[in-house]
């Protein structure tokens, strides 16, 4: 049962979404006044990867409800009324009892279900509901459409962004200048010959008298995504914050050209406001900027092309707080958080990663996380950490740090994603790598043991198969080696 492991998750990492249902369930009148808003939620759980989560006995803003074995049965009657009889198909609800930090929890989840979109009883086909940022919302009829697709086995690439479309229409909409750039192939005259270079991609596509443009030409070419449907809320938005929070917002830009053209901008805006960060003193003064570049980039690049386009309302996000960096996509890893580094990239979008790795805009063959790290590790900056949220993934970068002032969890990271390094690389950790890696004077080899003994003692790391008696002169591999 996963969906437990994730729902506590959510607790851990204070999300709304489990939690905000608290507000829609008034148990104590017998719930029959919330049955409509109820199946909305249940609609939008099933319609969602993973399903979604019911959560019972948590802080709710203002009071702490706590159910009683009774309550909580009459809530799962409820909630399981609802789910068989107020939506087309019935589903069948799961639910369990934990405790979190002192206090019972109910977790009543809703399965994802096969059969999408799932829609209210009695209603059309687009009655059928979604989750944004806590919120349960009523699906677009493109959204719905997109739904079906992918029941359907399309490809969210290979589905029609734009249909209708003269020649001319193609070439307002996408820079095809810019494509012919990257190609390095010469622009052709006349503009059916234009689009039938930019069809040989499958950007756009030949149908009886009219072109159509795809998702996967306009994801990357579109000259602005708004004029999508399925891509309008896909634009990049970077922000600069004068402090650790996002009160006090200093710079903020969007970018709304398809991924091809805007990513080299992204990263070249991004490195302009670092530029101009205050406070972060590097003790390499070569280094112009307190964060590498290439980090930027490999992370940036992994936002878009590793995005979810089933999570809908959600755009890409780059945040430069004064104490870190954090870069934000929809949809969560397909792959565990802890071995980014070691294996291949598993994306949603296989198409737009190719394209990019044709352009030579972006490493294909998992490369990059491990060039992130290595640009984080020869800045002796902390580790990255990598958060998996209900439908999103969320990178966070920190300014340099004496080794002194990491915590405990960050030196047992950066042990970790060392060792993970060095392993690709077909290296072992040692007990001097790792003082070079954290900037440990030479002399402090124990204060390097203790955290090697903290990491195996995590899990994360093992002694290899090249044992020696002295710990200072013992090697180190990745768990799963």
């Amino acid at each position: 049962m996963n969906w437990i492991e994730d729902a506590i998750k959510n607790l851990h990492n204070s999300l709304h979404p489990v939690k905000v249902e608290l507000n829609e369930l008034d148990w104590k009148s017998g719930l029959s006044e919330k049955s409509e808003r109820l199946a909305q939620h249940i609609s939008a759980f099933a319609n969602q990867p993973g399903g979604g989560t019911f959560a019972f006995g948590v802080n709710d803003d203002a009071t702490l409800f706590t159910p009683s074995r009774d309550e909580a049965e009459i809530i799962l009657n409820r909630l399981g009324s609802i789910a068989q009889n107020n939506l087309h198909i019935p589903i069948k609800l799961e639910h369990t009892s934990v405790e979190f930090e002192g206090e019972g929890i109910f977790f009543i989840h809703v399965p994802e279900q096969f059969d999408k979109p799932v829609y209210l009883r009695g209603k059309t086909i687009y009655d059928s509901y979604y989750r944004s940022a806590g919120q349960t919302l009523k699906m677009s009829r493109q959204q719905v459409h997109d739904m079906i697709a992918a029941k359907e086995g399309i490809t969210f690439e290979n589905r029609i962004a734009a249909s209708g479309l003269s020649a001319d229409q193609i070439l307002t909409m996408l820079d095809f200048g810019e494509f012919y750039k990257l190609t390095g192939k010469p622009t052709p005259t006349g503009t059916e010959s234009i689009a039938e270079g930019l069809a040989d991609y499958n950007f756009c596509k030949k149908q009886k008298d009219a072109w159509s443009i795809t998702n996967l030409g306009a994801a990357l070419f579109a000259r602005d995504l708004r004029n999508f449907p399925s891509l309008e809320f896909r634009y990049v938005a970077v922000r600069q914050y004068k402090g650790a929070n996002n009160l006090d917002i200093s710079a903020e830009t969007f970018f709304y050209e398809g991924y091809a053209i805007s990513l080299d901008k992204i990263v070249k805006y991004v490195m302009s406001l670092l530029e101009k960060t205050e406070g972060i003193i590097h003790p390499k003064r070569e280094n112009k900027y307190p964060y590498p570049e290439v980090a930027i980039r490999e992370l940036v690049a992994n936002m878009v092309l590793h995005q979810s386009f089933e999570v809908y309302g959600m755009t890409l996000a780059v945040e430069i707080f004064t104490n870190r960096i954090v870069i934000t996509n929809p949809g969560t890893p397909l792959i565990d958080t802890n071995r980014f580094i070691d294996l291949p990239p598993k994306s949603r979008n296989d198409k737009m990663a190719q394209a990019m790795f044709l352009f030579n805009l972006c490493e294909k063959r998992g490369s990059g996380m491990d060039r992130a790290v290595a640009g984080i590790e020869a800045m002796f900056l902390p580790p990255i950490t990598i958060e998996k949220g209900e439908n999103f993934t969320r990178v966070r970068i920190f300014p340099v740090k004496k080794y002194t002032e990491m915590t405990r969890t960050e030196k047992i990271q950066a042990c970790y994603q060392h060792t993970c390094l060095l392993y690709e690389e077909g290296r072992e950790l040692t007990n001097q790598s790792l003082r070079e890696r954290l900037n440990m004077p030479k002399n402090n080899s124990a204060g390097a043991s203790r955290i090697i003994a903290d990491t195996v003692e995590e899990g994360l790391i093992k002694l290899s198969n090249k044992a020696h008696e002295s710990k200072k002169f013992s090697s180190y591999v990745p768990y799963y080696a």
